[in-house]
């Protein structure tokens, strides 16, 4: 007889699958049609997704802080807490690392700007600008209140903090733990339900999300950007290959019934190009196979601040990509000299909007590139967006298995839906 929970996860993923579908189909029927009906659909497309998204973020930090705290007091001692994240500090850095080079060796076999018209003036491209400075990035990691990042969504800040509470947590003594530790744990499976609720309408969503998108920019942009398109997500694809074989490495064959797992917080990141939205669901879906809430409460934090193996990748293949577009040789020494600066800068921008941009905007001046470039990238930005955050959940959801396997604490068999 079939798991009702299992039915009704499956029911979900086809219900997101054919929502971006109906939202592809209706966003071109109504660019056809014309302002008079896109303009309408648009501004529904972006109250349905608003909507989403807040009831998502509205989620995000509480359930963040509460998983770290108990999973940091599960772990102990402050020993363990070092151990287990030395160890995923350096997967972190070792995948940025891999899809920073994947994306410099397949910019250069692939050529993807070759023969794009440049921007004539760099213009106001909307985004953030300056250089990144390591000092006001290690200002910004403390938050000045936790209640003020909390209210902003800083992961970022809301890490670190929760990192000090919960080694603080055994100073305080035992009476301390006993009363915080089964109220985060609880506060925790409380935000779960809560996303498992919110996750009904993502649906809705995916369809408001996609269909605005292309109901603005038609089919025309996808025609005209098609081939750097299908080179972008050609490569990342080879990433994705990578990476499932760096994760073989650690869980062997269980890692393909982990990537069945993470199919529907996948979908759900792609369609609605939105690491928090996913948050809840990765989670949720990382308990079902085995993970502990403890090590994914401690891992997923960091992930979503150390560890966006899309947005790396992007960096150096969009970095390349305006180099060509603009005729600019940069040498092979320049290359990984710019590697490494992206490296260190993208650990700087976690939460920040188009947050993959904005490193490339603040890294290519120091290697000569002109900033209007963006403008070549930036009206498709939504596109890409979309598969680069598909490849952060996948990074982040094998890292927190990782890291579950090497503490030993990985269950031998998932839950079945419905557990």
């Amino acid at each position: 007889m079939a798991d009702p929970g299992k039915s009704n996860a499956n029911h979900r993923t086809r219900a997101i699958v054919a929502a971006l579908v109906l939202g592809i189909v209706a966003g071109l029927v109504l660019h056809a049609a014309g302002p008079a009906a896109s303009d309408p659909a648009a501004r529904v497309a972006t109250l349905l997704t608003g909507l989403f998204l807040r009831l998502v973020r509205m989620i995000i930090a509480p359930l963040v802080f509460a998983t770290l705290v108990s999973g940091i007091g599960s772990l102990g001692d402050g020993a363990q807490v070092m151990r287990i994240g030395g160890r995923i500090l350096l997967w972190f850095i070792a995948a940025s690392f891999l899809s920073l080079v994947t994306g410099l060796v397949a910019a250069n076999l692939l050529q993807p700007g070759a023969g794009f018209t440049t921007p004539l003036s760099v213009g106001d491209l909307g985004l953030a600008h300056g250089h990144f400075d390591p000092i006001e990035f290690v200002l910004h990691v403390v938050p000045t209140s936790i209640f003020d990042a909390m209210g902003r969504n800083d992961i970022l800040q809301i890490v670190v903090f929760s990192i000090l509470f919960g080694l603080a947590l055994p100073a305080a003594g035992k009476g301390a733990q006993r009363l915080i530790l089964p109220w985060t744990g609880e506060l925790a499976r409380i935000m779960l339900r809560m996303t498992d609720m919110v996750m009904y309408v993502a649906p809705v969503a995916v369809f408001g999300s996609v269909m605005g998108s292309v109901a603005h920019s038609g089919a025309g942009i996808l025609g005209t950007f098609g081939m750097f398109l299908c080179k972008f997500y050609g490569t990342l694809g080879v990433l994705w290959v990578l990476l499932t074989t760096m994760t073989f490495c650690v869980l062997g064959r269980r890692v393909f019934e982990l990537a069945r797992l993470l199919v529907q917080p996948i979908l759900l990141g792609f369609a609605t190009a939105s690491s928090e939205s996913v948050y809840p669901l990765l989670v949720e879906r990382l308990e079902r196979f085995g993970v502990p809430d403890r090590i994914s409460g401690f891992v997923l934090p960091l992930g979503y601040s150390f560890n966006l193996d899309g947005s790396v990748l992007f960096q150096s293949f969009g970095a390349l990509f305006i180099a060509q577009a603009y005729g600019i040789h940069m040498p092979l020494g320049q290359q990984v000299a710019m590697v490494l600066v992206m490296m260190l800068s993208s650990k700087g921008i976690a939460g920040v909007p188009r947050a993959a941009l904005v490193t490339l905007a603040a890294v290519m001046p120091q290697f000569g590139l002109p900033e209007a470039g963006l403008a070549l990238i930036l009206g498709i930005d939504h596109f890409l967006d979309m598969a680069r955050t598909a490849t952060n959940v996948l990074g982040n959801g094998y890292a927190a298995a990782v890291a579950a396997r090497w503490e030993g604490a990985l269950a031998s068999h998932p839950l079945e839906e419905g557990e």
